[in-house]
């Protein structure tokens, strides 16, 4: 394995204090609890927003910490959930006067810490609710969930629940943003390769050379089929008509639309593929109102990309719009 690794073990704090001595001004870092919060947090004036999940989907979460997205993140190790004790110490250290929302993807482990946590957050009169995000239409269950696996949709919900939030909106406006736009997303992804743990120091599972894995999981999940790899139009062809017959996309739906790498796809490659995408929908008599391309919730280094398409009201739209500052800095 060639890597950038110490000792595995240390890999995710070691990452998280580079990202917090990088942004100094905006970001804090509480190493105890793998905690990285806003450095204006909390304030009583919004609602606080926290995600968690495992580490390992850099930039989602920690490095999506800032005004009109999440007011903090806790992550575990890579591709695992983080603890209990993590999650109910983010509670009770960026608790606000308006209350604590917890956006958690649809995956077992995760849901279960955010869902003890919020337990015993309540227990101490904090008020807090917790939201799901479920677009992934691959599969309906997992080896790791009940229900839709929660994947690169993940950011349109953030981002308009957060806008949201800095705006001053209260917690149960938020839960009903948060569902809204939730149940408006759909994703799915493929690989063209594995992607390799540090702690494993091998890939995660095996996929021959002239095989692609359609409807992969963030964590390497297996996903509808492996098939044989495809020319890009077919290969962005089948997951477009995938979600889009998952949100039964018709003709002058108002649309955004992603293009998320998976950590290890060439940045030409993901305009490649949208620009595919887009006329695909487009042919449909879709208006794409909103483009993303980039990594937006990857999976460490593989090779791949995932759609997400999101279907717009003015509410949604507006929220996308919102500024948002994440703290971590670009330019």
């Amino acid at each position: 394995m060639k890597k950038f690794v110490d000792d595995p073990k240390d890999f995710v704090p070691q990452m998280l204090r580079g990202l917090a001595l990088a942004n100094p001004d905006t970001l804090r870092y509480v190493p105890e609890y793998n905690l990285i919060h806003r450095a204006d947090a909390p304030s009583d004036d919004r609602v606080t927003v926290i995600q968690g999940s495992g580490s390992g989907h850099e930039p989602a979460h920690v490095m999506t910490v800032g005004p009109g997205m999440l007011t903090a993140a806790c992550p575990g190790d890579v591709f695992a959930a983080p603890p209990v004790e993590y999650v109910y110490e983010t509670i009770k250290r960026l608790a606000s006067a308006k209350g604590v929302l917890l956006i958690v993807n649809n995956y077992t482990g995760d849901r279960m810490a955010f869902e003890m946590a919020q337990e015993l957050g309540s227990a101490e009169g904090i008020e807090v609710r917790t939201l799901f995000v479920d677009d992934d239409v691959a599969v309906q269950d997992s080896l790791y969930t009940v229900g839709r696996r929660g994947v690169a949709g993940n950011f349109f919900v953030m981002k308009a629940v957060g806008a949201a939030a800095e705006a001053g909106a209260d917690l149960d406006e938020l839960v009903r943003i948060g569902e809204k736009v939730n149940a408006a997303t759909r994703t799915m992804g493929l690989a063209l390769t594995a992607c390799t743990p540090p702690a494993k120091g091998s890939p995660l599972f095996e996929l021959e050379a002239d095989k692609i894995e359609f409807g992969v999981g963030i964590h390497g999940e297996p996903g509808r089929k492996r098939v044989e790899v495809g020319s890009a139009t077919e290969m962005v062809t089948a997951l477009v008509d995938a979600v889009a017959a998952d949100l039964e996309v018709v003709q002058g739906d108002r649309l955004a639309l992603m293009a998320n790498g998976l950590g290890g796809t060439p940045i030409s490659e993901l305009y490649l593929a949208y620009g595919i995408a887009h006329e695909l929908l487009t042919g449909r008599g879709a208006a794409i109102e909103r483009s993303y391309v980039g990594e937006y919730c990857t999976s460490l280094d593989m090779a791949g990309l995932s759609v997400t398409i999101v279907r717009l009201d003015d509410e949604i739209a507006g929220l996308l719009a919102a500024p948002a500052e994440i703290a971590v800095r670009v330019f």
